[in-house]
């Protein structure tokens, strides 16, 4: 067993792991190519190992379709299990994204969160739900009801949010507000093949754009992990998802990103006394005026 020494005041090092991969409609395949390439991070060095959006099947919210209720699973559960026992065996924290049956007709867009101990320490539920084409997700999960949060872990205190939540600062905030250190953003995204050409590459940079400010708004890291690979389970066009997971610094800088359309895994070594030093130089949290934010509450002010 692959020996890591404990995290002390002196050791401010850690080793993100981001998983990029295919999907095939396949579940049993997808988890044991993930599993699979976790033991390789592991191996590797990684001591935070985040998997992309619902792993273990392909973009199934193309369609509304109840036969893919069918891929939900209980947490704990088989996966959670067998994704605990990596962990313990390798003492990684792994952060997985499920589909999660709560209780029949409630299901939720779930990332688990495994540390190093093989324990189950926490969930995060996605509180953001799209209904764009081919991104129906109102029609499977029920909103997130556990909130923004945050865990300290043996490799550093880290947050969760998942895919469409990335694109509100609130989120990001909220979850920065309770100590976190790393963002991690397990995501499934990527072009409609038709709008390609016009709209893709502002597209993608959008995306990035977006995550990059939360690292330099909040004096933190993120970590994006998203799919690769043209998936069409409601057949048509499908969607071609742009890979290039990233791990940007709490300066904004980009310090590693993946391919378009390779499987990789993305490790990225990261020093967490940078966000201590970063929200001093930069004191963006200090000068926040929460005696003038109280309309953030409501929809919208008329």
């Amino acid at each position: 067993m692959r020996k890591i020494k404990s995290k002390n005041a002196s050791d401010t090092r850690t080793v993100l792991g981001l998983i990029q991969t295919r999907c095939s409609p396949d579940p049993a395949e997808n988890f044991a190519r993930t599993a699979e390439k976790i033991t390789q991070a592991a191996d590797r060095g990684a001591h935070i190992i985040c998997t992309q959006e619902l792993f273990t099947s392909e973009y199934f919210c193309q369609s509304e379709n109840h036969d893919y209720f069918k891929l939900a699973e209980t947490i704990p559960g088989p996966s959670t299990s067998a994704l605990q026992k990596l962990a313990r065996r390798h003492r990684v924290v792994i952060i997985a994204s499920l589909f999660e049956k709560r209780a029949s007709g409630l299901y939720h867009n779930t990332a688990a969160i495994i540390n190093a101990r093989g324990e189950l320490q926490g969930l995060y539920r996605k509180m953001h739900i799209p209904d764009d084409p081919l991104y129906y997700e109102k029609f499977y999960f029920t909103p997130g009801d556990l909130g923004f949060r945050s865990w300290p872990t043996e490799r550093g205190k880290l947050g969760v949010c998942i895919c469409w939540d990335q694109w509100y600062p609130e989120a990001a905030r909220l979850t920065a507000m309770q100590g976190a250190e790393i963002l991690f953003y397990p995501t499934a995204i990527g072009w409609h093949p038709s709008e390609k050409a016009r709209h893709g590459v502002n597209q993608h940079g959008a995306w990035e754009i977006m995550q990059r400010s939360h690292a330099v708004a909040n004096g933190c890291f993120v970590a994006a992990v998203n799919r690769i690979g043209l998936e069409k389970p409601a057949g048509g066009a499908g969607i071609e998802f742009w890979g290039q997971s990233f791990v940007a610094a709490p300066s904004g800088e980009v310090l590693a990103r993946a391919s378009v359309d390779q499987e990789e895994i993305l490790l990225v070594p990261v020093d967490l006394a940078q966000v201590d030093l970063t929200r001093t130089h930069w004191p963006f949290l200090r000068d926040r005026r929460i005696d003038a934010y109280g309309d953030l509450s409501k929809r919208f002010i008329d």
